[in-house]
């Protein structure tokens, strides 16, 4: 997915909250590139597009009912 010029782009605190994590589990996974960011000198931010994506890969779909 290309990202916009006007995506949110949230802070590594901001995102863990989103996803329930710590911080420094989403800085790991973004040194070793296993998640997009945006890296503006030192300081790093985390596209909103990308929580969804996270989320997205974890989501196991319900049984159907019997």
């Amino acid at each position: 997915m290309k990202h916009t010029m006007d995506e949110v782009l949230l802070t590594l605190d901001q995102a863990a909250a989103r996803l329930g994590m710590r911080p420094v589990t989403l800085r790991m996974w973004a040194s070793a590139r296993k998640i997009a960011r945006v890296k503006i000198g030192r300081v790093v931010r985390i596209p909103e597009s990308e929580i969804a994506k996270i989320i997205e890969r974890g989501l196991i779909p319900a049984l159907p009912q019997r």
